[in-house]
């Protein structure tokens, strides 16, 4: 019996065998303005000095801690935090491959020791750094402040509840404050804020005045 054997002369017209061609090098795929070059670039003019002084040791053939900040900060651009999409980005991304420069992709715990061990202690010289660099060449004038804009849930919404015994049992407490307060401003002070057994909000604001 003679065996059949499938031979095509251009397979990659055949979709049933077709075979994904890519160049060796990965650079051509990267358009020229694309923002990674110009982050790898930014990177490689840093002084990262004291990132460095943060490894005791450098693996051979591991990403180097420059391409590691040019990751994270990557990733942190395209609005990714995740550990491990950083990890399956360096598989499969191509900008990401560009950044490792043939270096073997990190696993998800050591982008993890990287940002709590390594880039965490000396964070802020590094972003102080790369704001007076975009100083120095025009991109920042330096004339105006930026103050964090975060905004925070607050807990006192309609679902939030209070059982009544709390309440009760934390105004009693609120209550002998209070009264021990007004005691100890009569005994010592020679004020008054007693009149016909009440104590009024305008008894509290002349007190303070007198104390502040």
């Amino acid at each position: 019996m003679t065996k059949y054997i499938n031979l095509h002369k251009d397979y990659t017209l055949n979709r049933g065998s077709y075979q994904l061609k890519l160049p060796l090098n990965i650079e051509y795929l990267i358009p020229t303005n694309d923002s990674v070059r110009l982050l790898s670039q930014f990177v490689e003019e840093m002084d990262l000095s004291d990132l460095y002084s943060t490894y005791s040791r450098l693996r051979e053939n591991k990403a180097t801690p420059r391409q590691m900040l040019k990751i994270v900060l990557y990733s942190y651009m395209n609005r990714c935090y995740s550990s491990r999409k950083m990890e399956s980005s360096c598989k499969r991304d191509v900008n990401f491959m560009y950044l490792l420069e043939g270096a073997s992709p990190p696993d998800h715990s050591t982008f993890a020791r990287f940002r709590s061990i390594h880039f965490a202690p000396c964070s802020e010289r590094i972003m102080a750094e790369m704001v007076n660099f975009l100083y120095e060449i025009g991109e920042v004038l330096g004339d105006s402040i930026f103050i964090d804009g975060t905004k925070i849930e607050a807990c006192a919404n309609k679902y939030t509840f209070i059982w009544r015994k709390s309440v009760s049992k934390n105004l009693d407490k609120l209550l002998k404050k209070i009264s021990s307060f007004i005691a100890e401003c009569e005994k010592f002070y020679g004020i008054k804020l007693i009149y016909n057994n009440k104590v009024k909000i305008k008894h509290i604001k002349k007190l303070r005045k007198k104390l502040y």
